[in-house]
């Protein structure tokens, strides 16, 4: 069969170049925004298998992909992950390679990862407050953490960026702090507006909600920002400051400024259900067609092409404590 470069066109005329390609459901840390307290996990036989992996990436970008980000779960505790890195970086085509992880088992992976080709490195890191760090995460060490970010440094990651979801009466008052923080480390960070994804007991999300346009008042407080002029293939709309002009500020808001109408991106879960959208439960179940035909690209190339007509044009998330989608976002790949 021959391949036409760019296949992926949603119904929109949205050229669908981003894969986030889950690795696992598992985690070792139970974030209160992510999880509930005691999760069951998929069954490893319905995990997709390293070299199941590989083929959806290397069939994605075939079609057009130009972007990969490895996830979870977090997909540092998947055995293989750093092989499965070079396999996926070594494809032509592509132009990035990115993992989004909670830090925790940098110190030691953050070299290899770097020598097997991964370009982008994306750090969870939601407070500075050792205690608070604790609660968000129920079982994270924030100095393991930050000693995951300083090895990333070290391993010569040129792209790091922190990820840290803000929430209202937790880590809303430290914003400048963890602004500081990337100051001083030369690191890009990101705000994000909480996902209302799956059924927690910790919090009312209506509660904890803290919009973005606020989080960006709170930084003007004591920093000069500055629209920036770059912005990367990801959902975050990005700014700059006066004091440190070489680092970004950005801020992904699923809620009060949505970014559906140019959304680039698809899914795909640990499972292997290609998600057409994060707020939506529109699947193609390629897991089916990996483990009934293996080996016939054609056919897993048609059920992806096919797949992108259901792509719906936005989610529609509510600020509210009502269940919007049941999965959790470990499930979703983050």
């Amino acid at each position: 069969m021959s391949i036409i470069r760019h296949a992926l066109v949603d119904p929109f005329q949205r050229q669908i170049d981003y894969l986030r390609l889950s690795v696992t459901d598992r985690c070792n840390f139970r974030c209160v925004y992510c999880m509930a307290d005691d999760m069951r996990f998929l069954p490893r036989e319905q995990v997709l298998s390293l070299d199941e992996l590989a083929r959806v990436a290397e069939r994605f970008v075939a079609l057009g992909t130009r972007k990969i980000c490895l996830t979870g779960g977090e997909p540092l505790i998947r055995q293989g992950i750093v092989d499965l890195c070079r396999r996926i970086a070594r494809l032509d085509g592509l132009k990035e390679l990115c993992i989004t992880t909670n830090g925790a088992l940098s110190p030691t992976l953050a070299t290899p990862l770097f020598d097997a080709g991964v370009d982008h490195i994306n750090i969870s890191f939601d407070s500075l407050n050792p205690s608070l760090f604790r609660a968000m995460t129920r079982t994270g060490d924030r100095d393991q953490v930050i000693a995951g970010i300083d090895a990333a440094k070290a391993a010569g990651f040129r792209h790091i960026k922190l990820n840290t979801v803000v929430m209202r009466g937790r880590n809303d008052t430290e914003v400048n702090e963890l602004v500081r923080f990337a100051i001083e480390r030369q690191l890009d960070l990101a705000f994000l507006e909480e996902m209302p994804l799956g059924t927690i007991s910790d919090h009312q999300r209506g509660d904890t909600y803290c919009s973005s346009d606020e989080v960006r008042a709170r930084i003007a407080e004591q920093f000069s920002l500055m629209a920036a002029t770059d912005n990367t293939a990801g959902p975050a709309r990005y700014w700059r400051i006066a004091e440190a002009p070489d680092i970004r500020i950005g801020f992904i808001s699923p809620h009060s400024h949505h970014f559906c109408s140019s959304c680039n991106r698809v899914r795909v879960t640990a499972e292997g259900r290609l998600l057409l959208c994060l707020g939506n439960e529109h699947s193609q179940d390629l897991r089916e067609v990996l483990r009934s035909a293996p080996g016939d690209d054609a056919l897993l190339d048609n059920a992806i092409i096919s797949a992108m007509a259901n792509k719906p044009y936005r989610h529609h998330f509510e600020v509210n404590n009502e269940v919007q989608i049941v999965r959790f976002m470990n499930m979703t790949g983050g």
